[in-house]
Parts: C-alpha cells; sequence; structure tokens
C-alpha cells in the first residue's frame, strides 16, 4: 500500500525517483528501495514525501480502491473520497459516516444539490452555499455602483 502509493504519486507529478530523492534529501538507491517494498521510510521521511506530494500522512500509508479493486492515489489535503454509494428505488442515498464526519454533516442539516450535467452533482452545505452567494452578490453589487 505506501509503495503504491509513492509509485502512483510520483508518476502523476511526472517525476523521476532521482528528482523525489533529491527534493526529500536521500540517495535514489533509498528511494527505489521504498518502492520495491524493501524497506520503509522513517516518519521525517514520510513527512517529507507528504509535503512534497501535498497529502496527508494518514492518506499516504493507507489503501484505497474502487468498487472494481483498482488502487485509488491518495487524495490532497483537505480531499477526499469516501467511496461509493448506491441511489435506491427511491432516488436516495446515504451519506457513508465518515464523509458525515469529517464534513460535520449532522441528521437536520439543510444541504444544497448542485448539478453539471457533464460532471455530475455535488452537495453543499446550505449554510455555505448562502453566505458564500451573499458575499458574491454584495461584490457584484459594489462593482454596479
Amino acid at each position: 500500500m505506501f509503495k503504491d502509493n509513492i509509485i502512483m504519486l510520483r508518476r502523476a507529478n511526472n517525476l523521476s525517483q532521482e528528482e523525489v530523492a533529491e527534493k526529500i534529501n536521500i540517495s535514489r538507491q533509498a528511494y527505489a528501495k521504498w518502492e520495491k517494498g524493501e524497506t520503509i521510510p522513517d516518519i521525517e521521511k514520510c513527512a517529507a514525501l507528504a509535503e512534497l506530494y501535498g497529502t496527508t500522512l494518514n492518506d499516504l500509508c493507507k489503501e484505497e480502491k474502487l468498487p472494481d479493486g483498482k488502487d485509488i492515489m491518495p487524495a490532497p489535503k483537505g480531499k477526499h473520497l469516501f467511496g461509493t454509494v448506491t441511489v435506491n428505488d427511491k432516488g436516495q442515498i446515504v451519506i457513508p459516516k465518515k464523509a458525515r464526519e469529517v464534513m460535520n454533516i449532522n441528521p437536520g442539516d439543510d444541504l444544497i444539490v448542485l448539478a453539471d450535467e457533464q460532471s455530475g452533482l455535488a452537495l453543499v452545505k446550505a449554510n455555505w452555499f448562502e453566505k458564500h452567494l451573499m458575499n458574491m452578490l454584495h461584490k457584484l453589487g459594489e462593482r454596479e455602483e
């Protein structure tokens, strides 16, 4: 899992093993051993890798998979992939518990459903959306004056 994540992240960032090694101040050979799973870096080097790739230590070290079993690259800091949900016959979904916890979604909260016919749906807390919409309208009003 760790080795797979650092391979995916390095490739996604279009970096060579040599370039990563230079950026975190180790030898290319040491880095190559991490990607082969022969050794594991100390916590400071893990933190340097997480910083380099803009992810968290937790996401760097855990394994995420799609329903078809394919590995998922660790998400950037502040971004999450909570898995898939299934729409029932009434058109309802259950938001995964981890998503509700991380996003502080509680029973009774209002969510806005946004849609782009090409990209899909997004859920946004209504109070956040209303606040940002009002700020945007206020700024537009200032421009007209």
